[in-house]
C-alpha cells in the first residue's frame, strides 16, 4: 500500500515528516510511503535509515508549498507544483491509495473537493475527529471542513460518521448524538431542529439532542455538529487540556509533598496521558472525499505523523472510501 505524505506540511516538516514516514515503514511491512517535497531538503534526512525501510520510501519533488496563512482555496488552485496539491493528485491517478498533511486544514479541504474529488451524493465533506472519552473513542464531526451547513450537511456527516465507526473502529450499531443547548426537543435553532427530524426518519441509531459536557464521558459514538461550532469546541478541548497539564506542573514545582507522590503516581498518569495524547491518537479523516485524505496536527512530530499515516492504512484497509459510497448507492439510511 503507497500512501504520499505531504513532507513539507505542518510545523517540523520535513523533519519530523520524514522521521514519522520512517517510524511508519518499518512499523507496517506492507506500507510504502512517498514522500512529497522538496527532494533537495529531504534526501539528506534519509541517509540513516535501514535498507529494508528505506527501500519502501520513495521521493517525489514538488516545487511549492502551501503555508498557513495562504487563502486555502486560491492557494491550491494556484499552487499547482505544492507538496500538498501532487500528494492529492497521486490519489486521483490511482498512484497512491491515500494521502497525509500536517498542512492547512482550509487547503486540505479544498484539495480535497478540487483535487481529489467528492462521493457522488456527498454535498459537502466532513472531518471527523476520534476524541478519547471516559469509556470509548468518540468521534466528533465535522470540526471545521463545512462552516455553513444545511440539514441535510449534518445528516450526511451523522451517515459518514456511523460507518466509519462501523467499518473502520468495529462499533455495533454506532449511537448518534446531534449537539445543541440543551437535550429537550424544543432546543437548538432552526437548523438543529430541521436535521433531528431528517435523523429521526433514517435508521441512524439516533439517541436525540446531546450537550458540550457529555462529550467527554462518552454520551454518544458520533457526535454530529456544523463546523465553526464544531472546531471552537475542539479548540477549546485542546486548550483546557494543556492549561491542565500545566497548572499541574506549576504546582508540582512549588510543592514537596506532590514530588514525592509523584512517585507513585507517574505510571497512572502516564496511562491516561496516552489515552488522551494527539500523537497516539493520528489523524483526522476528511470524509465524504473520493479518497483516503487524513489530516494530522499541526504541529505534529514524528510518533503523531506515523500514527496519522496507520490511520490511511487502517481506512484504506478497511475500504473506508467505497463503504461510504456504497451507503449512499443503496439510500443512505433513510427509512
Amino acid at each position: 500500500m503507497l500512501l504520499a505524505l505531504d513532507a513539507m506540511g505542518g510545523d517540523h516538516g520535513p523533519l519530523e515528516t520524514c522521521s514519522g514516514a520512517i517510524m511508519a515503514c518499518e512499523m507496517f511491512p506492507d506500507l510504502e510511503v512517498a514522500l512529497v517535497g522538496d527532494t533537495a531538503a529531504i534526501e539528506p534526512l534519509l541517509k540513516s535509515v535501514s535498507s529494508v525501510a528505506r527501500s519502501r520510501i520513495h521521493m517525489v519533488h514538488a516545487e511549492e508549498m502551501i503555508s498557513m496563512d495562504e487563502p486555502p482555496a486560491a492557494a491550491m488552485r494556484h499552487k499547482r507544483h505544492s507538496s500538498l496539491r501532487i500528494a492529492m493528485q497521486m490519489i486521483r491517478s490511482g498512484e497512491a491509495a491515500g494521502c497525509v498533511s500536517a498542512g492547512s486544514t482550509g487547503a486540505i479541504v479544498a484539495g480535497g473537493v478540487l483535487v481529489v474529488g467528492r462521493i457522488p451524493g456527498i454535498d459537502r465533506p466532513g472531518l471527523g475527529v476520534p476524541l478519547p472519552a471516559v469509556d470509548r473513542i468518540s468521534m466528533l464531526i465535522d470540526v471545521g471542513a463545512t462552516v455553513r451547513c444545511k440539514p441535510v450537511n449534518l445528516y450526511q456527516f451523522a451517515l459518514m460518521g456511523d460507518v466509519y465507526m462501523r467499518k473502520v473502529l468495529g462499533v455495533q450499531s454506532p449511537s448518534i448524538g446531534l449537539l445543541s443547548n440543551g437535550q429537550e426537543e424544543i432546543k437548538g435553532d432552526e437548523l438543529i431542529i430541521e436535521a433531528r427530524d431528517l435523523f429521526r426518519k433514517s435508521s441512524l441509531n439516533f439517541i436525540g439532542n446531546v450537550e458540550g459536557g457529555g462529550i467527554p464521558f462518552g454520551v454518544a459514538d458520533v457526535v454530529v455538529c456544523e463546523g465553526l461550532t464544531g472546531n471552537i469546541l475542539l479548540k477549546f478541548i485542546e486548550g483546557t487540556g494543556e492549561a491542565i497539564y500545566s497548572l499541574i506542573r506549576e504546582e508540582f514545582n512549588r510543592r514537596l509533598l506532590p514530588k514525592v507522590g509523584m512517585v507513585f503516581m507517574l505510571p497512572m498518569l502516564k496511562d491516561i496521558w496516552g489515552r488522551f495524547n494527539y500523537e497516539n491518537l493520528g489523524g483526522t479523516p476528511l470524509l465524504g472525499v473520493n479518497g483516503a485524505v487524513i489530516k494530522a496536527h499541526g504541529r505534529s512530530r514524528a510518533k503523531a505523523v506515523c500514527s496519522a499515516l496507520r490511520v490511511a492504512r487502517d481506512f484504506v484497509s478497511k475500504n473506508g472510501v467505497s463503504s461510504i459510497a456504497e451507503e449512499l448507492s443503496e439510500g443512505g439510511t433513510m427509512e
